[in-house]
Formats: structure tokens, C-alpha cells, sequence
């Protein structure tokens, strides 16, 4: 992942909520570096968990999701930074 760019497009495709909740199953974004701030700082953890983020034709899981969110090389503030 050290070759990751946080500025190609993204596809986020949501996993399942045990609770029903109403949710979009696909999102897409303009950045990568967005898609992650949007799965790791607005999805609740149960819909997290089963995620998947598509970046340049390469796949990463919920647990590459959240390593990719907390390197050093993520470019945008994150909600406990802008706290």
C-alpha cells in the first residue's frame, strides 16, 4: 500500500447492517482520501466492518481501510485532529 494514491477516484461499496439500516449499498468519490474519511468518520462499525474500497482496480477490506486512514501519508484532517 506505500504506493497508494489518496487522489485517484474512489468506489466505496457498504456492507450489511445486523440492524436493517437504510443505507446506500455504493458510493462513489472523487478521492480516495475522501471515501476514507467518509467510511472511517460517518459508516457505523457494524456496516464498516464488511466494506470495501476500490481504488485504481485494487481492492482493500475494512481492516486495509482503516490502515490506509490512519498512515502518516493520509493528506485530510481527521475528526479527532479537527476536534
Amino acid at each position: 500500500m506505500s504506493n497508494f494514491d489518496y487522489n485517484d477516484f474512489a468506489e466505496l461499496y457498504l456492507g450489511r447492517s445486523p440492524l436493517g439500516q437504510s443505507m446506500a449499498r455504493y458510493r462513489r468519490f472523487d478521492t480516495a482520501a475522501e471515501a476514507l474519511r467518509f467510511a472511517m468518520e460517518e459508516l457505523p462499525r457494524d456496516v464498516l466492518r464488511g466494506s470495501m474500497l476500490e481504488v485504481d482496480e485494487e481492492r482493500f477490506n475494512s481492516h486495509q481501510i482503516d490502515e490506509l486512514y490512519n498512515a502518516s501519508q493520509y493528506p485530510l484532517s481527521r475528526a479527532e485532529e479537527a476536534a
